[in-house]
């Protein structure tokens, strides 16, 4: 008797579970068929909302359904991934989240989300390299020049970085490890900020964000060195990588898709499907190259190893040059 109970239940436990998952693959079929919220987690007007609108609006016009685009700013980007991780596992929110909350800033404070735990990654949708920009009044014309100047006690350099945590300033901190030398660090509240001020002379150099300094570098009032991608970029392929000067120095920014987890798994399918098919779109990849990125995808088991890879990467550094949050 008690052996057809448990297989009785088994019976029961392995229909309901066939049952769920014709289920799910039936909502993935007309997923979605609402508005779908997408979170961004930083101001809008910067790099992340204008690509998060590029991304929406190919988005929306795939499903049939609007993508709302709602910004939730704050704490380095860390408010918006924690939004999103306590929004329902349905597939109608999902975030934009970058290199900062999502390998960064858990390395440098308490957030109160766990990557791993609380999202699923479904994709990368971007990378862009920071370019090493100087003011045209220092006398460096490459990399191992800015280095030599760093490195003379005759010589006092200041560089700009956007804050804490961001690839600015971890740049700026490989920059130091790698060399021995020693310029001043100037925090910013934004990048913009420090834009202005390298080409105001009150800065030495800084690396940077490509969309802010283009326009500089094109009139001559900013001097580009190198690009902090291992490669050379398809957006500024005349830039030599800075790691083939000093080996080691690479920093890429980064964008991709997270959704909550327990997001069930053919909504996860149908929606990389679509993101494929997304970034694959000349008119996505030429919007996305002005805004100075390069749109790419990925499985999501590539880019969970790839932002594993990241954390370790960034974990190090953060030891190596001591760096903690005032």
């Amino acid at each position: 008797m008690r052996k057809l109970l448990v297989m009785a239940k088994g019976l029961a436990l392995a229909t309901g579970l066939i049952g769920a998952l014709l289920q799910g693959g039936a909502f993935a079929q007309t997923y979605p068929s609402k508005p779908v919220r997408l979170i961004v987690t930083y101001p809008p007007g910067g790099s992340s909302d204008l690509m998060a609108r590029v991304f929406g609006q190919k988005l929306s016009e795939v499903w049939g359904q609007p993508v709302i685009v709602e910004s939730k700013p704050g704490a380095a980007g860390s408010i918006g991934m924690d939004y999103t991780a306590k929004q329902a596992p349905d597939g109608y929110t999902f975030v934009i989240g970058n290199i900062g909350p999502a390998a960064v800033n858990p390395l440098l404070t308490k957030v109160p989300y766990d990557v791993e735990r609380d999202f699923i990654a479904v994709s990368l949708i971007s990378t862009g390299p920071n370019i090493l920009v100087v003011n045209p009044n220092v006398p460096a014309k490459s990399l191992a020049e800015l280095v030599e100047l760093a490195k003379s006690s005759a010589t006092k350099l200041n560089y700009g970085t956007s804050g804490p945590g961001s690839i600015s300033h971890l740049a700026g901190e490989m920059f130091k490890t790698i060399t021995g030398a020693k310029p001043v660090e100037v925090p910013y509240k934004g990048g913009i900020l420090g834009v202005q001020d390298l080409v105001a002379g009150h800065i030495q150099y800084i690396f940077s964000d490509s969309l802010p300094v283009m326009q500089f570098i094109k009139a001559g009032r900013l001097r580009a060195l190198c690009v902090t991608g291992a490669e050379r970029s398809p957006i500024m392929p005349e830039l030599s990588p800075c790691a083939e000067t000093l080996p080691g120095l690479v920093a890429l920014n980064w964008w991709g898709v997270f959704m909550p987890a327990g997001t069930p798994k053919p909504i996860i399918d149908k929606f990389h499907a679509d993101i494929v098919k997304v970034i694959q779109d000349p008119d996505v990849k030429k919007r996305f190259a002005d805004l100075g990125v390069e749109a790419v995808s990925s499985t999501p088991e590539q880019f969970l190893a790839f932002m594993r890879a990241e954390v370790a990467k960034y974990a190090k550094l953060i030891k190596d040059a001591g760096i903690k949050i005032e």
